[in-house]
């Protein structure tokens, strides 16, 4: 095995979170090593949606910059009941500074957070290199066992970090205890033209009886749609044929029948997300800390994932770069991923209980609760304190509370010379 790779951390997982923590990292002078076992950021309807304080953040942290002509900004909030709007937001009356979700594919931003990790000597990408095992002594995580490209290799770090998505490998490495929550739908994506009728900054949400569909617009003039299945309904789904598919989107949003008819003619051109919640009761142990879907898997409904996995990214950079610089290192990562967890906890678990919530409410089926679903849709948008309470929320906790506590990021460097990134 050839001699190991050093390194303050070692961040496996080249996703949102591990992406933009080892940005942040690097940036404050800390030596980053990321390990993302594919060669692309080729990422097909993964977390497209950027919440308004993630764009906020990705903002500060100069990233956005030259991705624009490649973002959509979604402007409004439409859900429908029955073929009946209940409920409407628009974002451009909430008084922030991003006050717009974006929708923003993950290739174009994970190559943007590359590149500006591969100006800074600090900050290193192993492409191709999986991570195979954890490095230990006694009770600590040391780092990690690979394979690249060349073979057999470590990595040796002081924090170790788990940022590899909701079927984490360095979760279920670590021993971590954790509970999946499988949810009683699974979703199926695909995109399609948008159709003339619809504007292209309206994100809807459409539902008949228990079944419901989202419709997102995205780059360049597409329609990103989802809708839900019974768990593991998909085979008996497409035994039915693509007629099947077809019928749906005739019920749930019959503007675009012309669009999937012609853009969708085969199961191929879908793909299907399993449905579930992951809660990780600690996120830490000697060594290791986990973040992003790793740590806290959510659900599709309003984008959060992606949200909060960079927002974990940013806390957690911001802790742990003065911990490495104490004597007693260890010990203070140690304490470092506790407060990270302290600090992040309450807003995970609003959201997930708010996405709960919902999920709860898109299964309904049944006059009597369809009609109090419709009540309760149509009394929060009659309310403006309370829609605008609900939205704040969910959009903009980050930048309400900067507000009162300024939310630090790495300085942007005036210059970005030299080179680290590696494509191994």
């Amino acid at each position: 095995m050839a001699a190991a790779v050093q390194a303050q951390v070692c961040v496996v997982g080249g996703g949102p979170a591990g992406l933009t923590l080892a940005l942040e990292l690097a940036r404050r002078s800390v030596s980053v090593v990321v390990v993302e076992q594919s060669s692309r950021f080729d990422r097909s309807f993964r977390g497209e949606s950027i919440s308004p304080d993630s764009v906020w953040l990705l903002e500060r942290m100069g990233v956005l910059q030259g991705l624009r002509d490649q973002t959509l900004e979604t402007r409004r909030l439409e859900i429908s009941d029955q073929g009946r709007t209940v409920l409407r937001a628009d974002f451009s009356q909430y008084r922030q500074p991003c006050p717009f979700p974006l929708e923003l594919p993950q290739p174009p931003l994970l190559e943007a957070l590359a590149a500006q990790g591969g100006t800074l000597p600090e900050f290193r990408l192993l492409r191709r290199t999986t991570a195979t095992a954890l490095r230990t002594e006694g009770t600590r995580v040391t780092g990690v066992r690979c394979k690249g490209p060349d073979g057999e290799f470590e990595v040796a770090a002081a924090l170790t970090v788990g940022a590899d998505g909701r079927f984490s490998k360095i979760r279920e490495m670590s021993g971590l205890t954790y509970r999946k929550q499988p949810l009683e739908r699974d979703f199926v994506w695909f995109k399609v033209p948008r159709p003339k009728v619809w504007d292209g900054h309206t994100y809807r949400v459409r539902i008949v009886g228990a079944r419901h569909g989202l419709f997102i617009p995205t780059v360049p003039d597409l329609v990103r749609v989802g809708f839900n299945i019974p768990k593991g309904g998909l085979k008996e789904l497409r035994a039915q044929g693509i007629g099947a598919l077809h019928a749906r989107m005739d019920e749930l949003a019959p503007e675009i029948s012309d669009q999937v008819r012609t853009a969708v003619t085969a199961w191929s051109h879908t793909s299907m997300l399993d449905i579930f919640t992951t809660v990780v009761p600690h996120w830490s142990r000697p060594g290791l800390v986990l973040v992003g879907d790793a740590a806290h898997t959510l659900t599709p409904v309003l984008g959060q994932g992606v949200n909060h996995a960079i927002t974990d990214a940013a806390v957690l950079a911001r802790l742990v770069a003065p911990a490495l610089r104490e004597r007693d290192t260890a010990a203070a990562v140690g304490r470092a991923t506790l407060h990270f967890q302290q600090e992040r906890d309450a807003s995970v678990a609003r959201a997930r209980a708010l996405q709960l919530r919902q999920e709860r409410a898109f299964a309904l089926s049944g006059p009597l609760p369809v009609l109090l679903r419709r009540a309760v849709y149509r009394l929060v948008d009659a309310s403006g304190p309370v829609k605008r309470r609900m939205l704040s929320g969910i959009y903009y906790p980050l930048q309400q509370e900067h507000r009162i506590r300024p939310f630090a990021v790495a300085p942007v460097p005036a210059t970005r010379a030299g080179a680290g990134a590696e494509a191994a």
